[in-house]
């Protein structure tokens, strides 16, 4: 997800006090944005597999769709046989989504609401399933998981469905040394000029990219599982232990997140990843730099911890720090922030 141009912000805002609340509604106003995760034929074939394939499921049953956007997800459920189906966002897209349903002729079908969950009035109390692309880079970065949480202790009925219902979080090891260079060690000398002030606050953000398969060198931990049927908000904020095996001796220069999604209440079960060694998703890969880099043997294991947190400012950011070390050695530590 990217945001784009600040049109709702409050113009009086220092850059300081800014984060992704200040535009994160209006940003999704934009159509680029859109056709980035319609493009996305990982992502968007899934949920059209997951819903179209699964009519058994959807047959004569009402749908909530969280953060509808153009509503490609409520027409699936409409052309799946749902009976009604709304579609809820807070963003001026549902504008336009608005003319698309009636394009498709689905007005009588699906139901559009403006306006952030929360606070509007929805014509149907309670619902058969749950329909929600909510999810972010690093998974939970400008996520709407939060939203969908609210909406399930709300909305939905007991036994109802929710499309997707988990979501696991990984991490491993890569080496990076060109990348890192350009990115971090730049800094160093910018056209003959010390800039090194510039370069701990680069390593400090984590970098959203897509990285090679052949450039990870441990083996991948599970970080987060999220069960979407009994998930609370407060799990949201989390401390997980990892353990990294080495698959060959190399150097470390990075952490690499990535997560899967599934379907696990489909008939036959629908499932993606976004790790380096699937198809590109417009969520690629999290990059995390390490101050050093890392020397590390075939077999060897690094042991660490990673803490997530949502923004005390604003949820929909993150902070998040890795500490990690080999057995016997000290500890390093870094604090990263997704702003």
């Amino acid at each position: 997800m990217e945001n784009s141009i600040l049109s709702t912000v409050d113009r009086h805002a220092s850059s300081e006090s800014m984060t992704s609340r200040d535009y994160y509604a209006d940003s999704y106003a934009h159509f680029g944005i859109h056709e980035e995760m319609l493009k996305d034929t990982v992502r968007t074939g899934s949920y059209r597999a997951a819903i179209i394939n699964n009519g058994h499921l959807f047959k004569g049953k009402t749908v909530l769709d969280v953060g509808c956007g153009t509503g490609i997800l409520s027409m699936f459920a409409a052309k799946a046989g749902a009976s009604q189906v709304v579609g809820v966002d807070m963003s001026n897209i549902i504008d336009q989504a608005q003319k698309i349903i009636e394009a498709n002729d689905f007005k009588d079908t699906i139901t559009l609401v403006k306006g952030k969950l929360e606070d509007v009035e929805l014509p149907i109390q309670q619902f058969d399933i749950i329909i929600s692309e909510w999810m972010g880079y690093f998974l939970l970065y400008e996520s709407m998981l939060d939203t969908v949480l609210d909406a399930r202790d709300k909305y939905l009925k007991p036994g109802g469905l929710i499309f997707p219902d988990t979501a696991t979080l990984y991490l491993a090891a890569i080496e990076d040394q060109d990348y890192k260079e350009e990115k971090i060690n730049f800094w160093d000398n910018v056209y003959g000029f010390d800039f090194s002030c510039i370069k701990g606050i680069a390593l400090r953000e984590p970098l959203v990219d897509t990285v090679e398969l052949k450039s990870v060198v441990t083996d991948p931990c599970m970080i987060k599982h999220i069960n979407l049927l009994t998930a609370k908000k407060e799990d949201l904020a989390f401390t997980a232990p990892f353990t990294l095996t080495a698959t060959r001796n190399d150097y470390i220069h990075a952490f690499l997140a990535w997560f899967d999604i599934s379907f696990e209440c489909t008939h036959k079960k629908i499932k993606f990843s976004t790790g380096p060694h699937a198809q590109y998703t417009h969520w690629k890969q999290t990059v995390f730099y390490t101050p050093s880099t890392v020397t590390i043997n075939e077999g060897q294991t690094l042991y660490g911890m990673l803490t997530c947190a949502p923004n005390a400012r604003n949820n929909r950011d993150l902070d998040i720090s890795i500490a990690f070390k080999f057995d016997g050695e000290e500890e390093t530590k870094v604090d990263y922030k997704m702003y």
